[in-house]
């Protein structure tokens, strides 16, 4: 997918956080050249001479960032805080401590592996943030990253208040990702969440329970809309695949990690966004809205949604390709599909 999201809204305190943490390291290590060519080379001397030297490493090896972080040093400081038990938005000061050899060789054997085996870095460690929140991942789930998690922590205000016992609907649920963080932030809401792969599911139930979040949100196998009945919801949001063919084959090596279903979508990335629009009306209320994130099919999108009414969402710290639509618009888009 093409959205480069933040490590975590929540943690990476937006995007600049990490570039303060760049200056920091040179500013304690300007003389941090030296290359580590494996875990028995040699020890470091803080932590900011090791995510130096680990980021250009990983530059060198053309690697490609994009699952959870935006450059090789975001990528180095996810490692470094997995290895060192460092919280995710670790202080400055912590890159001048320095690395015992089993922790230098323990974030050597992480580095070599990434770079070796292309697996993006969540795979290797088993767990990504998602709106400030934690979810086990392996790779048979996305890898959460979409900029919805914004939306999550600010509301849909004006087009719906979250703060009220509403009924929500997360398809593709994936990991759980979308649905626990409603959940987590939005306590008057009672979430249903749906995904086609049963092994997603059993990550999504076990990240629902970790987050003590079983009460209310109820996990489904299905097909998009195919076994929730007559059931209605005021909000229905989706990450759906949105990849057009031409871009899978143009995929880096970190994305054919994850489940290629997850992903393609068709000749112009909208087979699934159409089927969720047409379907979608059976499925909301009155006044119910659908949204959905459609990445780099956005284009394709526009033209489908040209003069529906459909919202093109703005976001702070990055991301795009994410549109709200009511019931009434995705009636009248099925009926003109359906003429």
């Amino acid at each position: 997918m093409d959205q480069i999201q933040l490590f975590t809204a929540r943690y990476q305190r937006d995007a600049a956080g990490f570039r303060w943490r760049i200056a920091a390291a040179r500013g304690m290590n300007k003389a941090a050249s030296t290359s580590f060519g494996s875990p028995a080379a040699m020890p470091v001397v803080s932590l900011a001479e090791w995510t130096a030297s680990a980021a250009r490493r990983m530059d060198a090896a053309d690697l490609f960032f994009g699952h959870g972080t935006a450059n090789a040093f975001d990528e180095a400081c996810w490692m470094a805080a997995h290895v060192l038990g460092l919280p995710p938005d670790f202080e400055d000061f912590a890159l001048g401590q320095s690395l015992t050899q089993p922790a230098f060789d323990d974030l050597e054997r992480l580095l070599i592996q990434r770079i070796e085996t292309r697996k993006p870095l969540a795979y290797l460690v088993g767990h990504a943030w998602f709106a400030g929140l934690r979810f086990e991942v392996d790779e048979h789930t996305l890898i959460p990253r979409s900029p919805i998690a914004e939306l999550i922590h600010q509301g849909l205000q004006p087009w719906l208040d979250l703060d009220r016992p509403l009924k929500v609907l997360d398809v593709g649920t994936g990991c759980g990702c979308i649905a626990a963080a409603l959940a987590w932030y939005w306590p008057k809401l009672a979430i249903d969440a749906v995904d086609i792969s049963a092994a997603a599911l059993a990550w999504a139930e076990r990240n629902v329970a970790a987050l003590e979040l079983g009460d209310r949100v109820a996990l489904t196998h299905s097909d998009l809309f195919e076994a929730l009945g007559t059931r209605r919801y005021d909000l229905i949001v989706s990450n759906p695949p949105y990849v057009p063919e031409r871009s899978m084959l143009e995929l880096p090596p970190e994305y054919r990690h994850e489940p290629a279903a997850a992903l393609a979508a068709g000749a112009d990335g909208l087979d699934v966004v159409r089927r969720l629009l047409f379907e979608a009306p059976e499925h909301l209320t009155a006044g119910g809205l659908l949204l959905i994130e459609v990445g780099e099919a956005q284009a394709a999108a526009e033209l489908l949604l040209a003069d529906s009414g459909a919202v093109w969402l703005e976001f702070e710290h990055g991301g795009e390709g994410v549109f709200l639509i009511d019931r009434a618009a995705c009636t009248a888009l099925r009926d003109a599909a359906r003429a």
